[in-house]
């Protein structure tokens, strides 16, 4: 059923092209510019860290509260970036549909929308996986290969020769944590190469198709069982209350001496004490992080930064050269949906 005109306020950091292309999706469609409008806001509302992180390099335009406050009062839908808006749901009355362009559900934790009534979309499964697939796969190469004491012999001026074993990753084993939109190019990008993929999904039934790649797929019961066959794993999935240090104690004594560790889902996911735990047992071959528990509010643990087997970078796994986040065409391709009344895509619980 037709809900009438939608009036669709933009405060992601989106282009100028993508703004015209949302305004011709529907007749219905009354797009309004809000993007830069509430970085202020933002400013005095999140950790330094956040906003040095995300906030310095933009065009903060010139608005005013009043102006802000009636944007958000007669706004129907909310196009949201990173970071968001912590009391957008107490100043949006008419507020139906909020779509966040970032993928991760856990970045509305501290807003007004988490366990409100709006209708909330992500981008899940529609970021640069590609890009993220491969970050995953340089770090296994970067630790099977060896690449990483190459740094400590620079430095030195001297080589190491006994610091190089590198291993082939041919043949190994890939579990990959979260076979979602990530973990599914993560997947199909390490079969590629020769590698055995198997991973977890929160839901499988018998008979499932597996995804492209996978020769093994369990529901998060088996994680343990999965890692204990494991040469490599790679953290894809959502941070939720039960995936909160799921790779803690227990997951690191399933897995076998030498593992390899990436994670480009979210810090939480890892218990930090239990990898250094882990490091300095001479448990795991080599650790990349592109992110780590806490990176909107502080640095990495300085136990972790500091160790030459850990490669922390600072969320760019999916940063490529090659155009604009798919989000946004999942956003258009629900804007679609909206105004028939038909049912969104990527909705989150």
């Amino acid at each position: 059923m037709s809900i009438g005109n939608v009036e669709v306020l933009v405060i992601a950091p989106v282009t100028d092209e993508t703004l015209r292309h949302i305004a011709s999706i529907d007749r219905r469609v009354r797009m309004v510019d809000a993007r830069g409008w509430f970085d202020v806001e933002i400013g005095e509302t999140w950790p330094r860290w956040t906003v040095k992180r995300y906030l310095t390099e933009r065009e903060i335009p010139v608005s005013s509260r009043e102006d802000r406050d009636r944007a958000l009062a007669s706004a129907e839908v909310v196009l949201g970036g990173w970071p968001p808006l912590l009391d957008l749901r107490a100043r949006a009355p008419r507020l139906r549909w909020f779509h966040q362009l970032p993928a991760g559900a856990s970045n509305l934790l501290r807003t007004d929308l988490w366990g409100n009534d709006v209708i909330v979309t992500t981008s899940r499964g529609y970021g640069n996986t590609r890009a993220m697939a491969e970050y995953v796969l340089a770090c296994f190469y970067n630790f099977a290969r060896e690449l990483h004491p190459a740094n400590h012999d620079r430095e030195q001026h001297r080589f190491d020769h006994r610091r190089y074993r590198p291993i082939v990753l041919d043949g190994k084993t890939v579990c990959v944590v979260g076979a979602g939109g990530i973990g599914r190019d993560v997947g199909e990008l390490c079969a590629r190469v020769g590698m055995r993929v198997i991973g977890t999904r929160r839901s499988v039934t018998a008979g499932d198709t597996l995804p492209p790649g996978f020769a093994r797929l369990e529901s998060g019961d088996h994680l343990h069982t999965l890692l204990a066959e494991s040469d490599c794993v790679a953290v894809c999935c959502q941070w939720t209350p039960e995936t909160t240090n799921l790779i803690g104690r227990q997951a690191f004594a399933a897995m076998k001496p030498g593992t390899i560790l990436v994670n480009v889902a979210r810090g939480e996911i890892i218990d930090e004490e239990a990898l250094v735990v882990a490091l300095n047992q001479g448990k795991l071959r080599g650790v990349g992080l592109d992110v780590y528990a806490g990176e909107f509010e502080h640095e990495p643990d300085r136990r972790l930064w500091d160790d030459q087997r850990v490669l922390i970078t600072p969320h760019v796994s999916g940063n490529n050269d090659v155009g604009q986040h798919r989000g946004v065409d999942l956003f258009c391709d629900n804007l679609r949906a909206y105004p028939n009344g038909q049912p969104l895509i990527n909705v989150i619980d």
